[in-house]
């Protein structure tokens, strides 16, 4: 498998998202000893590969939906808000100690992420609509 087919694949993209924040997650819930800690790392691990499949599906749907500018905007904006809420609803429910800690870098991650990647395709869609 190529590179570039290796970087757009949806399971290497979930499983990252799963690793690298519910490994944060742990670590900034550390000071709650160990059943906080890895609780929160599970749930947010959980979150983040089910929101990076999610993100990255529904704006790959919402973006042929808008036009120009909105296109790259709106999409991720959508999809980061919703993920926020969803972040904040679970970490609530799971009495996670370090809320915003923990759900800090997996946001500006995600958000990050999910622009740049709504961005690449969009203009990748826009130089095949122009070819």
């Amino acid at each position: 498998m190529s590179f570039a087919r290796l970087a757009a694949s949806t399971p290497v993209h979930v499983a990252i998202g799963f690793a690298a924040m519910g490994g944060w997650a742990v670590w900034a819930n550390a000071g709650h000893g160990m059943h906080a800690a890895l609780l929160a790392g599970l749930v947010q691990g959980a979150l983040s590969g089910a929101l990076t499949l999610g993100l990255k599906r529904s704006v790959d749907w919402m973006r042929p939906r808008f036009a120009g500018l909105l296109a790259y905007l709106l999409p991720p904006i959508i999809a980061g808000g919703c993920s926020a809420m969803l972040l904040i609803i679970a970490h609530r429910l799971a009495g996670t100690p370090e809320l915003l800690a923990t759900i800090a870098v997996p946001l500006f991650v995600s958000l990050t992420y999910i622009f740049a990647y709504n961005s690449l395709r969009q203009c990748r869609a826009e130089r095949m609509r122009n070819a």
